[in-house]
């Protein structure tokens, strides 16, 4: 891995900042299990991706709701709007992981750019990020409605160079994600991988640039190689 200094740092919201887990018990209040959280997050990306395949774009409320929506129909259920209402709701509610803040602080004291980069919809995280005291260390929030491409296509990275006013390759993606990391990645970007839950990552998609557990981590191999580079320099 050779991870080199970017000048903006380009970072996924949904669990890569977010803690998704309090999602959980709004999907059981309505009579579903537990586990369909992550079955709805999972076919809520595919529908997005499929979409985006064929060369069309939907909204990520628009895709979910269809999702739960069938959800509850084959548990036998309920699928009302209000009812699917109170489970995506749920999004506007939610935390980021404990080390995000810090981590934040620490990236941006840097002198690094940040800028958030969603599938969602940039506007449901504005609660949390205010909440938590980092939104004014952002930049940028983006999302993929104004590119009408979900990542990983090409098109939503280069929006996000294009907003920030410099090129892809002067930037990196942070993510939870394999396939957003490879996605950025062939798109010319960097790509920091988060390892939260410290799996393996997968030998299908390019490598990346740098692999950490979270961002404070994030932080202290960006500031070593900083570092680094300041004593090459002064040899």
């Amino acid at each position: 891995m050779t991870a080199t200094r970017p000048d903006v740092l380009v970072l996924d919201v949904n669990e890569t900042l977010s803690e998704m887990e309090p999602l959980r018990a709004r999907f059981e209040a309505v009579g579903l299990q537990g586990s369909a959280l992550d079955t709805w997050f999972a076919a809520t990306l595919r529908d997005g991706f499929a979409l985006t395949a064929a060369g069309s774009y939907g909204a990520f409320r628009t895709i979910g709701a269809d999702v739960l929506s069938a959800q509850l129909g084959a548990a036998g259920l309920e699928a009302g709007d209000e009812t699917i209402k109170s489970v995506l709701s749920g999004f506007t509610e939610l935390h980021l992981h404990p080390d995000v803040a810090p981590g934040l602080q620490r990236l941006h004291d840097l002198g690094l750019r940040l800028v958030t980069l969603t599938n969602g919809a940039a506007a449901m995280s504005e609660r949390m990020f205010a909440d938590a005291g980092v939104l004014d260390l952002l930049e940028h929030r983006l999302d993929v409605e104004a590119p009408g491409h979900w990542k990983p296509h090409l098109a939503a990275y280069q929006y996000a160079a294009e907003v920030c006013g410099t090129t892809v390759d002067r930037m990196a993606l942070v993510a939870v994600h394999p396939w957003d990391i490879d996605g950025a990645r062939r798109a010319g970007m960097q790509g920091f991988y988060l390892d939260r839950r410290g799996t393996s990552y997968p030998e299908a998609f390019l490598a990346p640039d740098l692999e950490v557990p979270d961002l404070t981590a994030l932080a202290d191999a960006l500031t070593t190689g900083l570092e680094s580079v300041r004593q090459e320099k002064t040899k």
